[in-house]
């Protein structure tokens, strides 16, 4: 027994010895503060020590936020212009959607899709009738909603096109942004996203977006194999690029004719974002599928949702794709709120209206700094300035939206030489106003000291030869 009690005591000892230097609870007690009282710059610290470090930040702390207004924990106030990359385009914390969130969470928050629930029937008729398709695959975030998307493609294409086992083909286009995740990557111009992640997946070919004669080559050379085509109707991570008219019209005849489904990635310019409900919508096609995220779930809790007819999505039978989450009753309705205001409110013709607005007071301060700004780009409420990298230099994007934040308006670089502007759909004309002013502030004022102060520094490349293809991208 003596033994035995030594042997316990022992085991108790380094247990404690061991669970104490992994402190399971949280941070020391005695060091932290409670997140309401520490600083931002506490918070940034922790954040830096604790997380992988897979972001570049601005450095700027949300603590509060109503509609298109943050405060961080000082109180400080900043008007949004990036929107969570559109996830919030109803605006921060909208009531309606932070109602139907309350009030599902004290019902049922989680069956899985084990049992049927209440709420996800309801938000999958409400979602097909809404967009004119016949069936919806749901899961959580933009990037589960691509590979949902590739799985059904590649699916179809064995069974409804019979392409030869392990053989089908994808293809995307340069300068892509689909996710993080290893298929999505795999189709990347990114080198970011794909160096030393290798083997990235087979099956991918690339195009250059925008050009119908490239995809048109591809689809009479590999057509055969090809289950699908996926692209951005609007390519955000990119700079916001837009295609040339009439692209889409003839994306939509090529798939029809060489039986290639047309896969539309609408995470970020869907749902109202470019003055559209779908930036498809621009040309008048109708994909064969269409992927939803971000704004799907009203910037309150991550829902993404792939669209297709019966002859497309039923080649998934049980058991071959699904989520736990996925569906989910909180989701759903959080869902159905999200779109609810996206139609009560008009948030299409908002983003249209106010877009026009927006890019006006931009054009207006390219023409009083043509040297430093190369383009104003976008529709709706989906905009981008870029930068001529030459007389920026050594100053990057990024420097520019450090001194944005300095101003009180938030926005996020892309490629050293482009400020995407997406602001929340419910943002005011006044705060649209306030935000064109701290840019053409920046470019006036703080501009020439910031390329004084950079002045020797090695400048930050602007051209980025790419892996895949070898050239120079975002030049």
């Amino acid at each position: 027994m003596a033994a035995t009690r030594r042997l316990i005591q022992g085991v108790s000892t380094r247990f404690s010895t061991v669970a104490s230097r992994r402190s399971y609870g949280g941070l020391p007690k005695s060091n932290t503060k409670s997140p309401a009282s520490s600083s931002s710059q506490r918070l940034m610290e922790l954040e830096s020590e604790f997380s992988a470090h897979n972001y570049h930040p601005v450095p700027v702390v949300f603590s509060r936020a109503n509609g298109s207004t943050i405060w961080d924990p000082e109180g400080k106030r900043y008007i949004d212009f990036l929107a969570a990359y559109s996830a919030v385009n109803q605006g921060h914390c909208h009531p309606k959607i932070i109602k139907a969130l309350h009030e599902q969470v004290e019902k049922l928050t989680l069956s899985s899709r084990a049992f049927y629930n209440d709420q996800f029937p309801v938000f999958a008729e409400r979602l097909t009738s809404m967009f004119g398709y016949e069936m919806v695959l749901p899961m959580n975030t933009g990037a589960e909603g691509v590979e949902t998307a590739l799985k059904i493609a590649r699916k179809w294409g064995r069974e409804k096109k019979n392409i030869p086992k392990d053989e089908a083909v994808i293809v995307s286009c340069c300068g892509c942004f689909h996710g993080r995740t290893l298929a999505a990557v795999s189709m990347s111009c990114d080198n970011d996203a794909t160096r030393g992640f290798g083997p990235l997946l087979p099956g991918n070919l690339k195009v250059d977006f925008g050009d119908v004669s490239s995809l048109e080559k591809i689809f009479k050379e590999k057509g055969d194999r090809i289950a699908g085509f996926l692209f951005e109707p609007i390519q955000g991570e990119a700079g916001v690029v837009i295609p040339p008219e009439g692209y889409l019209k003839a994306v939509r005849e090529l798939c029809t004719k060489h039986n290639v489904l047309m896969i539309a990635d609408e995470v970020q310019s869907g749902l109202a974002r470019s003055g559209k409900m779908l930036a498809c919508d621009w040309e008048e096609v109708r994909p064969d599928m269409v992927i939803l995220g971000k704004a799907l779930g009203g910037g309150v809790i991550p829902v993404s949702a792939v669209l297709a007819d019966k002859d497309v999505m039923l080649h998934i039978q049980p058991g071959q794709h699904g989520s736990t989450f996925g569906g989910n009753p909180l989701a759903s309705a959080v869902a159905m709120a999200s779109l609810d205001v996206i139609q009560e409110e008009k948030l299409v013709e908002r983003s249209a209206r106010l877009g026009e607005e927006l890019r006006i007071q931009l054009n207006e301060i390219k023409k009083q700094f043509p040297d430093y700004i190369k383009e104003v780009r976008g529709r709706g409420l989906f905009n981008a300035v870029e930068f001529n990298s030459q007389s920026l230099s050594p100053v990057s994007a990024y420097d520019i939206c450090l001194s944005l934040k300095e101003r009180g308006v938030l926005a996020k670089p892309t490629h050293n030489t482009i400020v995407r502007l997406t602001p929340p759909l419910s943002i005011s004309s006044d705060e649209l106003r306030e935000g064109s002013k701290a840019l053409h502030d920046v470019l006036e004022i703080d501009l020439p000291n910031l390329q004084k102060a950079n002045a020797g520094k090695t400048p930050v490349s602007h051209l980025i030869e790419c892996d895949r293809c070898g050239r120079n991208l975002y030049a």
